[in-house]
């Protein structure tokens, strides 16, 4: 009985599009509970209790362990994907992975400048930072409402894939090929930014415990009976280490997945980063995500009105989501073709990566957690959250829209060849 529950719950957690809605759901309900009037004080008051681990200067709010530490769950199993993908996946060979890439590194650099352009001329044309004005009341300056270029360079992998999968049915696999080796260098770089710009680096012995708890680490999973109870301490410790050294935590995730061997050992059959990554999927899809999910949008607002869609940071970020990111893909993926020399997957044309390219603009995760980093006011950061929640939806329909439009035109194409 519960062997069968159980493959059940690994049944819809690999389920892409069924994994993606539970998502939405979640982060929706996050927003109604912080902004009812019978719920607000409920959620608030969940969201700030306080715990602690004894004998250690670690004390966050509910919310904050949600964050640093429920989420690294969700970045374990993006170290582990990585780690197979290099290997043995997607990214194993250059010449293949080179044009999504490149691609990759366009829709992270366009985004940014059209947050900061975005911004500044809205402070621009209405002479001074009047407009700047966030619904609370508080008034920002350009400078800081300028920290959070970084939250529109994140796709979010999960999400886009739910999109591909309840959009488009007859694409080409090198469509979806494309977008999960873009997603995952993706994944990579936004891992990068986390590490160089939202983190404040400590003294320098912790950092030799994370080393030291990286090596036990790989040593412990190559061995032939994996101490799973030992391998779980390690991890916890090296997650410990990497908050007291000062960098994000949830990066220990990235950090042993990638340890984590991704070649057959022992003789075993499979692969043992493949087989660890599906095992804990499921804590991941239905667990980590959606929880992360519900206290990331859970954000209150005072007075909840259509004012807040004029925001400058809502409308900065939605347009470098929504507009940037598949901007920059296109311009990369025209210039690598046609200059470089690149091909593009499947001797398919560059304007039919443009929905999928299109799905990469649906940053929320990543997205969220960048806004929660970027922004130490709480006002900056719930407004920038609520607008990575719209951008990624726009993003979702007009993406879910022209793939279905291509899928359709594909699906035409075939039954003529048929005929």
């Amino acid at each position: 009985m519960l062997r069968r529950s159980w493959k059940t719950v690994c049944k819809i957690a690999n389920n892409e599009r069924t994994s993606g809605l539970i998502m939405l759901g979640f982060a929706l309900a996050g927003l109604m509970l912080a902004n009812l009037p019978f719920t607000s004080p409920i959620f608030e008051a969940v969201s700030h209790t306080q715990i602690g681990i004894p004998y250690t200067n670690i004390h966050m709010s509910i919310s904050h362990w949600v964050q640093d530490g429920v989420l690294t769950i969700f970045f374990l199993t993006v170290g582990l994907d990585l780690k197979h993908e290099l290997i043995a996946g997607s990214l194993r060979d250059p010449r293949a992975a080179a044009m999504p890439m490149i691609c990759a590194v366009g829709g992270m650099v366009v985004p940014p400048i059209l947050f900061a352009g975005t911004v500044t001329i809205f402070s621009e044309l209405h002479a001074g930072q009047e407009i700047m004005r966030l619904t609370s009341g508080a008034l920002p300056s350009l400078d800081m409402v300028r920290a959070g270029w970084a939250i529109p360079t994140a796709t979010d992998i999960a999400f886009s894939l739910a999109v591909l999968a309840l959009f488009a049915k007859t694409l080409p696999k090198a469509l979806r090929a494309f977008l999960m080796t873009l997603a995952t260098v993706d994944d990579l770089l936004g891992i990068a930014l986390i590490a160089l710009f939202f983190s404040s680096l400590n003294a320098w012995y912790w950092f030799v415990g994370v080393v030291l708890c990286g090596l036990v680490w790989t040593m412990l999973v190559r061995l032939k009976r994996v101490p799973w109870p030992v391998v779980a301490l390690v991890g916890l410790l090296a997650w410990v280490m990497m908050y007291q050294a000062g960098v994000h935590p949830t990066l220990a995730g990235v950090m042993v997945g990638l340890l984590t061997p991704a070649h057959l050992v022992h003789g075993e059959k499979s692969l043992r980063a493949e087989r660890y990554r599906q095992k804990i999927q499921p804590l991941s899809s239905l667990f980590a995500l959606p929880v992360f999910a519900l206290f990331a949008t859970g954000v209150h607002f005072e007075t909840l009105t259509w004012q807040l869609f004029l925001s400058p940071i809502l409308i900065a970020i939605t347009i470098a989501l929504v507009v940037g990111k598949p901007l920059g893909i296109m311009i990369t993926a025209w210039f690598a073709k046609k200059v470089i020399g690149l091909r593009v997957p499947d001797d398919l044309r560059v304007r039919d990566l443009l929905p999928t390219a299109c799905a990469c603009g649906i940053g929320f995760t990543v997205s969220l957690l960048i806004a929660s980093l970027a922004y130490s006011d709480a006002d900056l950061s719930g407004e920038a959250r609520f607008g990575v929640l719209v951008a990624s939806i726009i993003a979702a329909a007009v993406s879910g829209f022209m793939l279905a439009k291509q899928s359709n035109h594909m699906e035409e194409e075939l039954d003529d060849i048929e005929e």
